[in-house]
C-alpha cells in the first residue's frame, strides 16, 4: 500500500497549496484556471480514448453505464454524500461537491492506477503511483485552487479504489488482460472528457453516473476476446 499512501499525501498536500494560493486569487484569475485545467483534462481523456482496441466496446460500455448509473442513481447518491460530508465538516463552498467528485474521478480512472496498483500489490517497487503521485499533486494544486477542500477529501475514495485493487492484485493481475485494461482506460478516457466539458461549463455531464462502464468495458473486451 506503499504507492497509494504516498499518492494520498500527495493530493493533501497539493490540494493545501491550491487552496492557499486561492484564497489570493482573484476570481477571474481563479476562473481562467479552472478553464485551463478543463481544457487539460480533455486532453488527458481524449489520450486515454485512443487506447482502445475497440472502439464500439467504447461506446457500448459507456452507454449501457450511463444507463445504470442513472437507474441507480449514481451521481444524485453521490453529490447527497458529498454535501452531506460538507455540511458534518462545516467547511467547504459551493464548489465542495464539484471538487470531491471531479477529484475523484479525475484520480481514479486510468491505466496508472490500475496498473500501478497490481505492481505495488504484486511486492514491486512502485514506480507507477509515485509517478501517478507527482501528477496527482500537481493537479490538485490546480483544482483545489478554485474548488476548494473538497479536492482534498478525494482521498477517501481514491484510498478505497485504489487500495483494493492494491491488495487484490494477487487474485486480479491474471485475469485482467491487457485488452481488458485498455478498454477500462478507453472508458475512463471518455469519463475524464466529459469532467472536462463540465469544468469548462460548456455542458454538466453527469460522469459519476457512467461509473458502471469501468465494469460493462472489461466484460465486454472478455467476451469478444
Amino acid at each position: 500500500m506503499t504507492g497509494t499512501l504516498v499518492n494520498m499525501a500527495t493530493v493533501v498536500v497539493g490540494a493545501g497549496i491550491g487552496m492557499a494560493l486561492g484564497r489570493r486569487m482573484p476570481e477571474r484569475l481563479q476562473e481562467i484556471i479552472f478553464q485551463a485545467l478543463g481544457l487539460a483534462v480533455c486532453a488527458i481523456g481524449i489520450s486515454m480514448t485512443l487506447e482502445s482496441q475497440n472502439m464500439i466496446i467504447s461506446v457500448v460500455s459507456i452507454t449501457l453505464g450511463a444507463a445504470t448509473g442513472h437507474l441507480l442513481g449514481i451521481e444524485r447518491g453521490l453529490n447527497r454524500l458529498a454535501e452531506w460530508t460538507r455540511r458534518k465538516v462545516r467547511i467547504g463552498g459551493e464548489r465542495f461537491t464539484e471538487g470531491l467528485v471531479g477529484a475523484t474521478l479525475l484520480y481514479c480512472v486510468g491505466s496508472m492506477t490500475i496498473l500501478g496498483a497490481f505492481e505495488d500489490g504484486l511486492g514491486e517497487y512502485p514506480t507507477l503511483l509515485y509517478t501517478k503521485s507527482v501528477i496527482d499533486g500537481i493537479s490538485a494544486v490546480a483544482l483545489a485552487s478554485v474548488a476548494g477542500v473538497g479536492v482534498m477529501f478525494s482521498i477517501v475514495p481514491l484510498l478505497l479504489y485504489q487500495g483494493a485493487l492494491t491488495l487484490c492484485a494477487e487474485w486480479l493481475s491474471p485475469i485482467m488482460s491487457e485488452t481488458m485494461i485498455a478498454e477500462m482506460t478507453a472508458v475512463g478516457g471518455l469519463m475524464l472528457m466529459g469532467i472536462g466539458l463540465t469544468l469548462l461549463r460548456i455542458k454538466e455531464v453527469r460522469t459519476a453516473d457512467m461509473l458502471p462502464a469501468l465494469i460493462y468495458a472489461p466484460l465486454l473486451a472478455w467476451l469478444v476476446a
